[in-house]
């Protein structure tokens, strides 16, 4: 079967079957502007993710409303975008780029100036719902643009950049908002926000070119239906047994119904892609599991998000509960580790177009086992200097983890799966995230009921540690991945 190449809006070559041939050796000009404005826009977005952790508190007292009802800020952010993240294979496919940077930009723009103007707390998690839908395209956005736009001998580099939206953006918004509370009222964690998004916009909407060619296809409403109750249950009955329920001891009945239901929706979702692959139109494409590297890569980057999210969550309730430091300082001692995380991960995918994954993953997932192991030790009396030193290594071995596994496992696709590779990667990671936060808060709070904030924050962490020691077996059998050229393109 032959294959016609003609020119897109941005004069890149696209096959008449929609795929895109072997990206040349040097990125263009164009390239850079493209990627360059994905990169502040996800930074921007995911930033807001985190920013509102903080302010829990205060909005408590000024929206006059309860810690379960207030908690929905966060819950219902997080379950947006575990139901919108895995319609975005769809998504990027049916739309061309620049639509789908418009609306995914569009709608966070759209809520947080919404989020700064709510006079009550309903119009509030309407904006952050609505802001969880931009953000929830954002990051698949992304990876596919990169994916169909940089040569392979570069991708590591430029997947080291987006270390930098996904880490420093979460470390700095505790920060962040804890400065803003301290001068200013709540309103302004969206008041200043809201400038940068606007300008991305703009940025985007003058320079953004389509990418590739748009598909015609058709979108299985069943499957979307499915996303609400497989990946919305799943979150929801995770963060509810994580996350407590008004005082009650183990978890409630309406946790263990929603994730009864999330099992039993996720495998009915994943029989309905399975069937519709044979006709060529899953909302999911699983196909992306045939690549072993993918698989692999897929869950080292699980359990890197595990032993990510419960350090986030746990060394803040550490800091505050046993030594008594405000919101402000535990931000500022968290800020060192995100800060290094981000700013090595450019330098780590350079290493990794020279070195391959497996010296990284290696290094990465035992440095992890090894700080999660010395958190278990943390008394009532540890230095704090130590604790900072002992994040640092955290997240310097989640750099190691982190681009190697984004880039080995999505190099291997073909450019039609590139779209649904990402969107996969992006919705176990909101899973994964989830599942640990829900695991070790519970094993932190059944255990400091027992004996003591200290015991629990060990137990807590002892369980992480045994967690991370399956990255080190993944982490073993990373292998360099060739991308697939046009040969493998074709449907």
């Amino acid at each position: 079967m032959s294959t016609e190449v003609s020119p897109n809006a941005s004069g890149q070559s696209v096959r008449t079957d929609g795929t895109t041939p072997a990206a040349p050796e040097k990125m263009s000009r164009e390239s850079v502007t493209i990627i360059s404005t994905l990169l502040v826009a996800t930074f921007v977005v995911i930033l807001n993710e985190t920013i509102m952790n903080v302010a829990l508190q205060r909005l408590m007292v000024d929206l006059q409303v309860d810690a379960p009802t207030v908690q929905w800020l966060s819950t219902g952010f997080m379950l947006t975008m575990a139901v919108v993240i895995p319609t975005t294979g769809f998504i990027l496919q049916s739309l061309s780029t620049r639509a789908v940077f418009m609306l995914a930009m569009g709608l966070f723009a759209g809520g947080t100036a919404l989020a700064a103007v709510a006079p009550g707390f309903e119009l509030l998690l309407l904006a952050r719902i609505i802001q969880a839908g931009g953000t929830a395209i954002m990051l698949p956005l992304l990876m596919t643009t990169i994916l169909t736009l940089v040569p392979l001998a570069k991708r590591g580099a430029v997947m080291g950049n987006v270390s930098i939206a996904i880490s420093v953006a979460p470390a700095m918004g505790p920060t962040v908002s804890g400065l803003i509370l301290e001068h200013f009222t709540w309103r302004f964690m969206f008041v200043f926000v809201l400038p940068v998004a606007l300008a991305a916009l703009a940025i985007g909407a003058k320079y953004l070119t389509n990418i590739g060619q748009a598909e015609k296809t058709r979108l299985d409403f069943l499957s979307v239906i499915l996303t609400v109750p497989a990946f919305g249950g799943l979150v929801y009955g995770l963060s509810q047994i994580g996350g407590g329920h008004g005082g009650q001891a183990g978890p409630g009945t309406t946790a263990i119904a929603a994730l009864v239901v999330g099992v039993a929706s996720l495998a009915v979702f994943v029989l309905r892609q399975v069937r519709l692959q044979k006709a060529e139109a899953p909302l999911l494409d699983l196909r992306a599991f045939n690549f072993r590297m993918f698989t692999v890569s897929v869950l080292l980057m699980v359990v890197a998000m595990m032993a990510l999210f419960g350090g986030v969550i746990l060394l803040p309730l550490y800091l505050q509960e046993v030594r008594g430091l405000g919101s402000l300082e535990t931000g500022l001692a968290l800020l060192p580790g995100g800060l290094a995380m981000g700013l090595l991960g450019p330098v780590i995918g350079r290493l990794f177009d020279t070195v391959g994954p497996l010296p990284l993953t290696v290094s990465g997932s035992v440095l992890m086992v090894l700080s999660l192991w010395q958190f278990s030790m943390l008394d009532a009396g540890t230095a704090v200097a130590w604790i900072v030193t002992l994040h640092v290594g955290l997240s310097f071995g989640l750099a190691l983890l982190f681009t190697p596994a984004f880039t080995t496992g999505l190099n291997p696709l073909p450019p039609h799966l590139y779209s649904h590779g990402s969107a996969i990667m992006s919705t176990t990671q909101q899973v994964a995230g989830a599942a640990g936060t829900a695991l070790l808060v519970s094993i932190f709070a059944v255990v400091s009921a027992a004996s003591g904030l200290v015991a629990g924050m060990s137990a807590a962490f002892l369980t992480a540690t045994v967690i991370s020691l399956a990255a080190v077996v993944l982490s073993a059998m990373m292998r360099k991945t060739p991308g697939a050229g046009p040969a493998h393109a074709a449907h």
